[in-house]
């Protein structure tokens, strides 16, 4: 009839091979000689540094179900008993693939491929998008949730690190003190434990600005401010990365030198201090003078250390330089040999 729709044999050979390409984009059409005479766009572009046609289909693939297949009638017989066709590339990558078999000619086929379970491995070793598919595929569908998914994941994983960020920076202000930017009480706190529990050895110096009241009462705060950031460097400046330095009230602080319990180096660590704090400190047009008093004791000295005892018994050694004159140091006194047991001293200074 004339008005009837042309069989697709009808068709001429180069549209027909563009249908088989659009339609099928994963095809291969093989001759009675078992010889690739046309492959689809696709399954070109996983092997795009060879020349598919041409080539012998059974020499390009081997089939892994059914076994035993040596030559094209074997695969057309294995097509005629409605097999399914589960074959990989001889060369690397060596992609797992599954295909039907149609016979065509006089003992050629159209044998369409496709990636099966491998499919996202195939995605990202041949960088393949959905415009390498067909566009009724499921695979198109699916390639577009994995790409959702992926996008969500990486969307998760940057809330999830500036999560993290946030929360390292919440918790750093919170063990910070703003004005000096040293560690807080709260951090000194909870370092003091922590090293507490670990049996960790330290000293712990507990230091005290002289005449820093007349500094703010003559100059004002922001003098005295001045002041406090300077005397923070000087101690950061004197001090080691592993070491601690806290500011825990207005004009005090407290060190903690990890693992260093020797007296003579204490000694010297404590002279730079007061050396370095005497010396005046310009303020816009006038000058800040003050003078530094520590006290310090070393865990070492103690059976049972505690936090709050090592606190006081600084605090006591501290209190004894100032009375000794100011711009000194001194150290706690280790308990009697009667008091190491109960883990307590007496809070007095040498």
């Amino acid at each position: 009839m004339s008005g009837a729709n042309p069989r697709p044999t009808d068709l001429p050979e180069d549209s027909m091979l563009l249908a088989l390409d659009t339609l099928c984009p994963m095809h291969c059409l093989v001759d009675e000689s078992g010889h690739i005479t046309h492959c689809g766009p696709t399954l070109q572009k996983l092997r795009p540094q060879v020349t598919m046609v041409g080539q012998r289909f059974l020499e390009v693939f081997q089939t892994t179900h059914p076994r035993n297949i040596a030559t094209l009638p074997d695969l057309r017989n294995a097509a005629g008993r409605r097999a399914r066709l589960r074959l990989r590339f001889r060369s690397a990558p060596r992609t797992d693939l599954q295909g039907v078999l149609v016979p065509h000619g006089l003992g050629g086929a159209i044998i369409n491929l496709s990636f099966g379970i491998s499919i996202l491995d195939a995605v990202r070793d041949y960088a393949l998008t959905n415009t390498d598919f067909a566009a009724t595929d499921p695979t198109v569908e699916m390639l577009f949730l994995v790409e959702a998914k992926s996008a969500a994941m990486e969307a998760s994983r940057k809330l999830t690190r500036q999560l993290h960020i946030a929360k390292i920076a919440a918790e750093e202000q919170a063990f910070t003190d703003t004005l000096t930017g040293l560690k807080n009480r709260r951090a000194l706190d909870h370092i003091l434990n922590r090293m507490i529990e670990a049996e960790q050895e330290f000293a712990l110096m507990h230091m005290d600005l002289d005449y820093f009241k007349d500094v703010n009462d003559s100059l004002g705060h922001a003098a005295g401010d001045h002041v406090l950031t300077q005397v923070a460097q000087i101690m950061v400046e004197e001090t080691r990365n592993e070491d601690v330095v806290a500011r825990v009230g207005g004009d005090e602080f407290v060190l903690v030198f990890h693992g260093l319990c020797s007296r003579p180096r204490i000694e010297e660590i404590a002279r730079r201090l007061i050396t370095r704090v005497e010396v005046p400190m310009p303020w816009q047009d006038q000058t800040c003078r003050i003078s530094a008093s520590l006290g310090t004791t070393l865990s070492t000295d103690y059976a049972h250390v505690q936090a709050e005892t090592l606190l006081a018994d600084a605090d006591a050694a501290l209190y004894a330089a100032k009375r000794a004159g100011r711009a000194q140091h001194r150290f706690h006194d280790p308990p009697p040999a009667g008091a190491l047991a109960a883990g307590a001293g007496p809070a007095t200074g040498s």
